[in-house]
């Protein structure tokens, strides 16, 4: 049987060609799987579970479907959607990961990260993700009225849009993974494989820690196709959707 790993869909009602990839994806290769694992920001946006979008929706139907057919689903927060809660989860029938968090992928332990813990070099980032991961900020956010909370979202993301844009060349290093980060997290859990998605640049990596051979697989987006990382018996297999 093969496990499947995807990441960084970003969701959303501006992008419907996408939704649909994903739920033709539920429906077909995934439904044949061993397992689904959902590695952050399935969602472009996450405001709270009392959130009735009609993308939140037909997600959660096709996710349910999968674990009614008994193919487990199990997601870990991103960036994005670092807010999804027990509630989403249990109506879409997924298991909630934390970030990090170690599993037995075909008999070996393998670390799996959202990926955004890595990009130790933007500091900027690492203060804000701090402050929204707070338990007494997020229950204050979630108080607040629906309609508030999304515009604060849609606020954020045109921040966020602008943030990128005036970094121009310092981009690609600042956004990306930190080396000695990654190295001190594979060498913290004790394990030869890393896999997360965020930063948006899919390849498979090899690298040394110590004595030790390591890989660190990094899922792409679904901008322009889906990505997938294809796992069973025989090894991995890193590869795009149409």
């Amino acid at each position: 049987m093969t496990t499947l790993f995807i990441s960084d869909l970003h969701l959303d009602a501006e992008r419907p060609a996408v939704t649909e990839l994903f739920l033709r994806f539920l429906r077909e290769e995934a439904m044949r799987a061993d397992a689904l694992y959902i590695l952050g920001d399935l969602f472009e946006a996450w405001v709270g579970d009392d959130d009735p979008s009609e993308v939140g929706t037909a997600v959660a139907a096709g996710t349910r479907a999968m674990r009614d057919a008994g193919v487990p689903v199990y997601f870990m927060r991103g960036n994005r959607d670092f807010l999804l809660g027990a509630a989403y989860a249990r109506r879409a029938g997924m298991t909630l990961l934390p970030d990090p968090a170690v599993v037995m992928l075909h008999g070996k332990p393998t670390l799996l990260m959202h990926g955004d813990l890595l990009c130790t070099d933007d500091t900027a980032y690492q203060a804000f993700r701090a402050q929204t991961r707070n338990p007494g900020w997020q229950r204050q956010f979630l108080s607040q009225p629906l309609a508030a909370r999304i515009a604060f979202a849609q606020q954020a993301r045109a921040a966020s849009k602008a943030h990128q844009a005036g970094m121009h060349g310092q981009m690609e290093t600042i956004t990306d993974v930190a080396p000695a980060t990654v190295e001190g997290t594979l060498a913290r859990y004790g394990v030869d494989t890393l896999i997360h998605g965020h930063t948006h640049r899919p390849a498979v990596h090899a690298l040394r820690v110590g004595a030790q051979d390591c890989r660190r697989v990094v899922l792409g987006d679904w901008y322009e196709q889906g990505s997938v990382l294809r796992v069973d018996s025989a090894g991995m297999q890193l590869a795009t959707l149409a």
